[in-house]
């Protein structure tokens, strides 16, 4: 004889079905502290580093041209900087209010995202000074420019194509997406002092991902704000006048 049960399949907390469950939680600052969580470390562990890099290179840097220490100490402070803007704005970020749906959203903007900084296990290139100044000033210009951004995002900062606040004001009535700018004039920089075949590749890379990011990103912002659709055909992508 066959046993049956009169309780109902998969179901969560108290009887609740468990999507129900889930969705629930999803809800809970708990789960929300969890999702910041592991970005809040990565850029913890960076900051540490690059003030590891900063105190190396001022315990070896004697003899260097005023000019160019004084570049690379502010390419260096401009880094931290940019990762303790960054750590706070992921603690201070509101709630997301949609989001893209499926899995390749997120592995594209964590690709997109991190996938440069595998450029430092490449062998570092002997640039001539000029290039170094330049691959310097790229890296400080591309940092200064990501700091501003984040100070105008405020609490509508997202990694995930996820749509928190539309910002239309200061270098967004002229760029939808200036950050993204930012990090791929910090990228060229950065590849420059580890340039190959293989750096170049990866640097095609992650803005392909980027690329992929920034659509699925507009999709969101689109639906969740009407106004979007009219505010894209006046603004240019990244850069005004070309894209």
């Amino acid at each position: 004889m066959a046993i049956t049960s009169d309780l109902p399949k998969d179901r969560g907390v108290a009887g609740r079905p468990l999507w129900v469950a889930l969705l629930q939680l999803r809800q809970t600052w708990a789960y929300d502290i969890a999702m910041r969580l592991p970005l809040l470390l990565w850029c913890g562990f960076l900051a540490i580093s690059a003030a590891n890099d900063l105190m190396g290179y001022i315990g070896a840097a004697a003899g260097t041209p005023p000019l160019m220490y004084a570049v690379n100490m502010a390419m260096r402070l401009s880094l931290i900087g940019f990762f303790a803007v960054l750590l706070a704005s992921v603690m201070l970020r509101g709630p997301p209010l949609d989001k893209a749906p499926g899995i390749e959203p997120r592995l594209s903007a964590l690709l997109g995202t991190l996938l440069i900084t595998a450029i430092a296990f490449l062998p570092r290139r002997d640039l001539s000074p000029e290039l170094g100044m330049l691959s310097t000033a790229l890296i400080l210009c591309g940092n200064a420019f990501a700091i501003a951004v984040l100070f105008r995002l405020g609490r509508s900062f997202s990694v995930m194509a996820e749509a928190r606040g539309l910002v239309t004001g200061g270098i967004y009535r002229h760029i939808r997406h200036p950050l993204y700018l930012a990090e791929e004039i910090a990228a060229v920089g950065c590849a420059m002092q580890f340039f190959s075949l293989w750096a170049v590749l990866l640097l095609a890379l992650q803005f392909g991902f980027q690329l992929r990011r920034r659509a699925n990103e507009e999709r969101v912002l689109e639906r969740r704000f009407p106004e979007y659709a009219r505010y894209r055909q006046r603004t240019a992508r990244l850069i005004p006048g070309i894209y």
